[in-house]
């Protein structure tokens, strides 16, 4: 059994020693970047479509927003875009306001961004989250509480 197991090793048609490329998947990558103007736009909108694996690009002018579907990678997209404009390009910050728990918290709401969005807190490594009362201060907020008629006794 020697020589055939080592002819089968040789002309192995199985699929375990093969290194197959992991196909990308359909994604749909959105993108801020500033444009002033319809020539902004046009170079915006043409720095993406020639990617390999882009299938349609949108642009919104009015939000700054770029968006891009197609089997690519959001890093490979925001790296072409910056590179080919020069100008500064992150992925979408923005959710829409009624998704957040507190849409005017320090961190979360921002002037510059578009009407009925707010900045998206959870993936935000900049952003503070909502400070929480430490056990002290509950202490003293509720003992002078009006649900609470006998926790002061000097009044």
């Amino acid at each position: 059994m020697g020589a055939l197991d080592h002819l089968s090793n040789i002309f192995d048609c199985s699929s375990s020693n093969k290194k197959y490329k992991k196909r990308k998947q359909l994604q749909t990558v959105e993108i801020k970047v500033k444009m002033d103007c319809e020539g902004c736009e046009r170079k915006v909108k043409r720095s993406v479509e020639g990617m390999k694996g882009v299938t349609s690009v949108d642009v919104e002018p009015k939000k700054h927003k770029l968006t891009v579907v197609g089997y690519v990678e959001p890093g490979k997209v925001v790296a072409r875009v910056a590179h080919r404009t020069g100008k500064k390009v992150e992925l979408w910050p923005y959710v829409p306001y009624d998704v957040v728990a507190h849409p005017y918290a320090q961190g979360v709401y921002d002037k510059k961004a578009p009407a009925g969005y707010v900045r998206n807190s959870e993936f935000d490594p900049h952003g503070s989250s909502l400070a929480r009362a430490s056990s002290t201060e509950v202490r003293y907020t509720t003992a002078f509480s009006d649900e609470n008629p006998a926790a002061c006794a000097v009044m």
